[in-house]
């Protein structure tokens, strides 16, 4: 999946921008500007994901981007995450039964799976291959 969510820009009374995802209803921010808000959107939508995973609930599925909305992608190392939690959930393997598979402890998978936990992009990227998955990365 492409982690790149619609988000809608509405100019805030008193001056700058609010920042929605018609997605992601948990990721709202605004900004001074134009270019800030939609910088501050991108940690709005990192942090709601968080709120997900911890959830155990599914990653909502980007719609697409309709005229007047902006394209807001995840970091690539946050959606290389969803991609794993998203692809361990399909599959229905747990943080356990992964780290089986891996070697390692459930804490690890754990913080594989949540984008608030700094991981090396390469042990995402060996995980996801124990589930038959791989990562691809695009330039926009």
């Amino acid at each position: 999946m492409r982690y790149v969510y619609p988000a809608v820009l509405t100019p805030a009374q008193e001056g700058g921008f609010l920042v929605a995802f018609p997605d992601v209803p948990e990721a709202i921010t605004d900004g001074d500007t134009r270019e800030e808000a939609l910088l501050e959107a991108a940690d709005a939508l990192d942090c709601a994901m968080g709120f997900y995973v911890e959830a155990r609930e599914p990653i909502p599925t980007p719609s697409a981007i309709a005229p007047g909305q902006e394209a807001v992608a995840l970091p690539a190392l946050t959606a290389a995450k969803l991609a794993l939690y998203s692809a361990m959930r399909e599959q229905g393997v747990s943080n356990v039964a992964l780290a089986e598979r891996l070697g390692v402890t459930e804490t690890v998978v754990r913080r594989l799976v949540h984008p608030d936990h700094q991981s090396k992009i390469e042990r995402v990227e060996r995980a996801l291959a124990q589930l038959g998955k791989h990562l691809v990365v695009e330039a926009a």
